[in-house]
């Protein structure tokens, strides 16, 4: 027998520990073409909150009482496909269970040896690839514009700056501890960084902005867009990647409306979700790692250990406690078969 967890109910609010059912399966068979994949680490991303309900998005929305699936880093157990062997890393959109039977098409062979495992699910997997694409595609930082991330010091916002930075770019990075805003000063090189935490919030903003906001990279939404958008320079570019501040919401979510300042400034808005850039992630995965092995990019990752742990971990991104990738351990891979 092996764990998964189920989605109970979909959410309304902030969802809770009763969102999640723990159910003992059979261990899975495998069919032709397949292979039996040993849950290692488990990526939860704010994203997942909006597949938790059941509305019309650029995913399928999870379905009830059956197991929730997201990005995954295992160890291969059994195969049947000729292109993988017991004893291969792979990463995939796997199901959140101790086991996954996979077809070869579902995972992709990594190499442990260029860089840790883990780094698949952030900095060299999605988390990195939306970095990627949001600010070189939409956001186009040229030397010596002003760059702000909102969500700065988590997976996606910390490499945004970092890359901007490397663009030549003035980077502020907003986030919501003491802790983040030196870490994204002292660690990461960042320009500026503001807590949006703090009654001087805007103030704050303005000061560090002086010069006005040429590109804005958003990962939160809600009043930090707000403050923003009052400091837009002629031209600016917006890469819409995350709204946190909203997902949680029981109902519509109100703020300024935008039209006048778009107009005035003529600036260009986009969302994007990464997989809108799949043709293109060979050439930016091979781009990041480079900088990676260079040394021009840096990243955190908070680790929780426990399969049991998932939910919690998950529930925490609302609560901000995670700096850079939050990542579940679920288990140390089988030495023996190396």
């Amino acid at each position: 027998m092996q764990r998964e967890i189920h989605l109970a109910n979909r959410p309304k609010g902030l969802p809770t520990m009763e969102t999640f059912n723990f159910v003992e399966k059979p261990m899975p068979e495998l069919k032709d073409h397949e292979v039996l994949v040993r849950t290692l680490y488990v990526s939860v991303d704010p994203y997942m909150r909006g597949r938790m309900i059941d509305a019309k998005s650029y995913i399928p929305p999870f379905k009830l009482d059956e197991v929730i699936t997201g990005g995954v880093v295992g160890e291969v157990t059994k195969s049947t496909s000729e292109s993988f062997k017991t004893g291969d890393f792979v990463v995939g959109n796997l199901n959140w269970a101790e086991y996954t039977a996979a077809s070869e098409q579902e995972v992709r062979k990594i190499d442990p040896t260029i860089a840790p495992i883990t780094t698949h699910l952030g900095i060299l997997g999605m988390t990195g690839l939306t970095a990627y694409f949001g600010l070189l595609d939409i956001g186009k930082p040229q030397e010596g514009e002003t760059v702000v991330v909102s969500g700065a010091a988590g997976a996606v916002g910390s490499v945004v700056g970092q890359i901007a930075k490397m663009k030549g770019a003035k980077v502020i990075g907003i986030a919501g501890t003491q802790e983040k805003i030196e870490y994204l000063k002292n660690e990461l090189g960042f320009d500026e960084a503001v807590n949006y935490k703090l009654d001087s919030f805007k103030e704050d903003l303005a000061k560090a902005a002086a010069d006005g906001v040429d590109v804005y990279f958003d990962n939160v939404g809600g009043e930090v867009t707000d403050a923003v958008f009052t400091l837009l320079n002629k031209h600016a570019r917006i890469a819409l990647c995350g709204a946190i501040s909203s997902y949680n919401k029981d109902g519509q979510d109100y703020g300024p409306r935008l039209q006048s300042t778009m107009i005035k400034t003529s600036a260009l808005m986009k969302g994007f979700t990464v997989g809108d850039y799949a043709a293109d992630f060979a050439t930016a995965s091979t781009d990041l790692g480079k900088w990676l092995s260079e040394g021009k990019l840096k990243y955190e990752e908070t680790i929780v250990e426990g399969f049991e742990n998932i939910p919690d971990a998950f529930l925490g991104l609302f609560d901000g406690t995670n700096l850079g990738k939050q990542l579940v351990k679920v288990a140390d891979y089988e030495t023996t078969n190396r």
